[in-house]
């Protein structure tokens, strides 16, 4: 390439003769008349091959295609018998693939301000400790919004419709601070699967005023944005960092996302997201005057052991509502428990499995009334009772009996 442009440099603006340039290039005469006449540059260009090992196999690979067009280049191999080169194989069938396997071509979304909010969850690995001390992979639900690609982001303790729901309104009314016209998701089994929603799910679009949309299975395109900004946080948030619990983590996410993935400029639209979100705000719905019902709501019938079971963990419950029915209902902080309008327990909530969370009071009452029962039991099973004694003279009058003796 150097060559050829040199020798029609020497001819064209230093007008030597092509004898010249050969002698001072040390160039055969036909290569400087050949670069002279040629209007592009030389390029090195395979002659085909016919008589070659791939024509042989050609056929079969091609019947093949017609029947399975996805069929990978490595089964493809190993069904036509090829023993040579993987890679030259793969590219003799990248090379003809396309005439079975239609192209599926994607056109570029072009998203309104308040059109739609993508959704998704967030695994970062075992990095945060339960309150056992055990690292554990609690998930981070992502939500980003299409127009000014702002990102809000929590982790919440495990993936129930109860917490996602949860999720999504404490970042919707804590950071986007509005409703988009549609949530998109992928098929999340707490979100629903099979085009059903799960339990919930609808009453909570319908007191906001959304659309929820899934995604198609195995389409992870439509939901992009999220997915990209999940890569992002792994690539950006994670490395280096250590946190002492879920708390923490959620301290740390939210800092470095208001200092640094949201004042940053887009590569793609150019914009700064946290600028671009009062455009998104503009434009989506206000929040309900209401809060919507989130978190997870169980009503069972309290038994001897005054202990309900909410995500793996046992929490106690006044022992006055033994025997009475209660409604339990976890929220991402709390664990509360009512019986009728009185509050029967209160706790933090556990993050992780096989933890036990005691009340003093509700041990101590539940000590009194042991006490209570059993004094009750051993005082009725001493106490004397009097018995009437029936006067049997009676009966020597009525039979007679007394005459005869």
């Amino acid at each position: 390439m150097e060559d050829w442009a040199e020798i029609r440099r020497l001819v064209k603006s230093e007008k030597l003769s092509q004898a010249e340039v050969a002698r001072r290039l040390e160039l055969s005469r036909n290569t400087v008349a050949k670069a002279v006449n040629s209007s592009a540059p030389p390029r090195y260009e395979r002659a085909p091959v016919t008589n070659s090992a791939w024509a042989t196999v050609e056929p079969a690979v091609r019947v093949l295609l017609g029947q399975h067009p996805r069929m990978p280049a490595s089964v493809l191999a190993e069904r036509v018998g090829w023993a040579g080169g993987h890679s030259w194989f793969s590219e003799n069938v990248a090379r003809i693939r396309p005439e079975y396997a239609p192209a599926d071509p994607c056109d570029r979304l072009v998203h309104l301000p308040g059109e739609q909010v993508q959704c998704d969850l967030w695994f970062p690995g075992q990095l945060v400790p339960d309150h056992a001390g055990v690292l554990r992979s609690f998930p981070v639900l992502v939500m980003v919004a299409a127009y000014s690609r702002f990102i809000a982001a929590v982790m919440i303790p495990s993936r129930v419709t109860g917490d996602l729901l949860a999720g999504m309104w404490l970042l919707l009314s804590h950071y986007l601070g509005g409703v988009p016209r549609s949530l998109l998701w992928d098929n999340e089994p707490g979100i629903g699967q099979r085009g059903r929603l799960a339990e919930g799910v609808a009453g909570f679009c319908g007191v906001l005023g959304t659309r929820l949309i899934q995604a198609r299975p195995y389409d992870p395109e439509t939901k992009g944005l999220v997915e990209r900004a999940n890569g992002y946080l792994g690539t950006s948030f994670l490395p280096g960092r250590q946190f002492d619990s879920p708390a923490d983590f959620n301290t740390q996410l939210g800092d470095w996302l208001s200092r640094v993935a949201n004042p940053r400029r887009h590569a793609t639209t150019g914009a700064v997201p946290v600028q671009a979100l009062a455009a998104d705000r503009a434009a989506m719905a206000g929040l309900p005057p209401m809060a919507p019902m989130v978190g997870t709501t169980t009503s069972t019938r309290l038994g001897r052991d005054y202990y309900v079971s909410t995500g793996g963990n046992a929490y106690s419950v006044h022992p006055d509502a033994i025997g009475r029915m209660i409604t339990v209902t976890a929220s991402l902080e709390r664990i509360t428990a009512r019986c009728g309008d009185r509050v029967v327990a209160d706790h933090e909530r556990l993050w992780g499995s096989a933890g036990l969370v005691r009340d003093p009071a509700h041990l101590a009452a539940a000590a009194v009334l042991r006490e209570q029962f059993t004094h009750r039991t051993t005082a009725g099973r001493h106490r004397d009772v009097e018995v009437e004694v029936a006067d049997l003279s009676a009966y020597d009058a009525v039979f007679g009996t007394g005459a005869l003796a």
